[in-house]
């Protein structure tokens, strides 16, 4: 008997398993692809979903109440808060997104070099990049933010730069695994040199496992690039960015809070859906795997 449930227990699939989910689990899951996607469509496409100029000054409507025509109500200066949380979103998933790749193509470079380079090489970047992980990534980014300044592009620069390491050390690891597997010694043995090798099957192999790190990762830019907003040391007023705004709407959290919530629940929706969706890649890519 405990033969027959052993064997079952092993022909049980990672399908199967994730068919038993909980309805509240899947409908978690929907809501988060739904969110997300509504984010990047704001993203993209901010003039047509925005019902006003986000950058338009009502003198006469200074923090006025949610309405008809100001859904969420507008800001300090009169400004549609709906208009700027969909506005907000272009900056915001720009950095994150941006600095993701940054920081996934340049760790990609340094742990490849490191882990075919010679020794000496391997011991240099490694022992660099070890100086580097000992610094928290948001005090690396203000670092950087401090030598080249602050603005969008600068705050993508930095948050990309503070996750090299990261992704670097990943990509090196993993290219110790496939640098010693047979069909490298095979694609040796038919004559492929050091260079084609890495393109073809290094590279590939160990980027794999990459994947459901930088949707995990992904998240906690986007949030690092809104900290660095909220300092003061990101978007430039009075570009709409949600880090932005609440840094400005902290000022009159006592008489309109309301004014800090809803780019603070925009920011913090957006966050917890990328890391959802990251797990359920992650555990997809772990049964296919299996």
């Amino acid at each position: 008997m405990s033969t027959a449930t052993s064997i079952t227990a092993t022909l049980e699939t990672p399908t199967t398993s994730r068919r038993r989910r909980p309805l509240w689990l899947r409908l978690g899951i929907i809501t988060a692809g739904l969110y997300l996607l509504l984010a990047i469509l704001s993203a993209l496409f901010p003039s047509v979903l925005a019902p006003h100029d986000p950058y338009q000054v009502h003198m006469r409507a200074i923090l006025a109440p949610p309405s008809s025509e100001h859904w969420l109500g507008t800001d300090e200066s009169g400004r549609d808060v709906l208009s700027r949380l969909v506005y907000g979103a272009q900056a915001s998933l720009a950095i994150g997104f941006g600095a993701t790749v940054l920081g996934v193509v340049a760790g990609s470079f340094f742990g490849l070099l490191s882990g075919l380079g010679p020794k000496w090489l391997d011991t240099l970047i490694m022992r660099a990049v070890d100086c580097l992980v000992a610094v928290p990534d948001i005090l690396l980014a203000l670092i950087v933010i401090t030598l080249v300044g602050g603005g969008t592009i600068n705050t993508l620069i930095a948050v990309g730069i503070a996750s090299i390491p990261g992704y670097a050390r990943i990509i090196r690891a993993q290219t110790h695994q496939v640098r010693v597997s047979p069909y490298i010694e095979a694609s040796r043995i038919l004559g492929l040199n050091r260079y084609e090798v890495a393109v073809r099957h290094v590279f590939p192999n160990a980027f794999r496992p990459l994947v459901s790190v930088i949707a995990l990762r992904m998240g906690g830019a986007i949030g690092a690039g809104a900290g660095l907003s909220f300092l003061g040391l990101g978007a430039p007023p009075p570009q709409a960015e949600w880090g932005a705004m609440i840094s400005t709407a902290r000022n009159f959290l006592l008489t309109d809070p309301m004014l800090v919530l809803w780019p603070a629940l925009a920011l913090t929706f957006t966050v917890v859906a990328v890391t959802v969706l990251a797990r359920e890649i992650k555990q997809r890519l772990e049964g296919r795997s299996v």
